[in-house]
């Protein structure tokens, strides 16, 4: 794996250099925003992770995850922000990271997040090749429609552009059982593969995102259910 890992503070740095090398890992740091951001636009396709910390110098994190997505909807990114900083990690997922982990963190459990998001992100693309069936549509249901090999949802025959890897997997969880209601908890553990660690704002990050997307090409089809969690619910689709 290759990571491009954009932080500041060259202690944490050199301290995660240990632990990807023992993973055989290649890295790469940066530790300037600016910088960090040229080095990936100099080569967007060579990158199978970024980390990010969110305040950099010349450029802050939030900043550099919005130009990056511009260029990539699929390099997974996991962002590392200061444990108060709580509006500022539902603005960096609103920005498209996948996850965050909030510092002082444990080497590990970053190992740990980044191996979960590569296993996501190698499960996508091994199904990126054109579908081969007469419809190649995995969900249908009267207004909505999904293909996983690629990767394209529609919602009345409209395209919902811009999909990131984990909003495409979450709409699918939902949308393959429509109108059963996930909780926040097993949208954790089925999307981000975290059984015993995450952070629920994850999962309300993700929605609020996805339901703007949805909502540029017709109505809203993911629901909240008061108290409980989501579910994906079309039956209320007039066309």
């Amino acid at each position: 794996m290759r990571v491009l890992m954009i932080e500041d503070n060259e202690s944490v740095s050199e301290m995660m250099q240990m632990f990807f090398l023992n993973e055989k890992w290649e890295a790469t740091f940066k530790y300037d925003g600016k910088e960090g951001l040229e080095t990936f636009l100099a080569s967007p396709n060579e990158w199978d992770m970024i980390t990010l910390d969110l305040n950099l110098p010349t450029m802050d994190g939030v900043a550099v995850c919005r130009e990056i997505r511009k260029v990539s909807n699929t390099v997974p990114i996991i962002m590392l922000t200061a444990r108060d900083s709580e509006s500022d990690q539902v603005i960096g997922l609103e920005m498209g990271a996948d996850d965050y982990v909030t510092k002082p963190f444990s080497p590990l459990t970053l190992i740990a997040r980044i191996k979960a998001l590569h296993r996501r992100a190698e499960l996508a693309e091994a199904n990126l090749v054109l579908a081969d069936s007469e419809t190649g549509f995995d969900v249908m249901t009267e207004h909505f429609k999904m293909n996983t090999k690629t990767r394209e949802a529609y919602l009345s025959d409209q395209l919902i552009a811009g999909l990131t890897p984990k909003e495409f997997d979450l709409l699918y969880t939902l949308a393959k059982k429509p109108r059963q209601v996930f909780s926040r908890e097993q949208l954790l553990e089925m999307v981000w593969d975290y059984q015993y660690f995450g952070d629920e704002r994850t999962v309300d990050a993700h929605i609020k995102k996805l339901r703007q997307k949805i909502e540029k090409v017709g109505p809203q089809v993911i629901q909240t259910v008061w108290g409980v969690g989501y579910k994906f619910d079309d039956s209320g689709v007039i066309v």
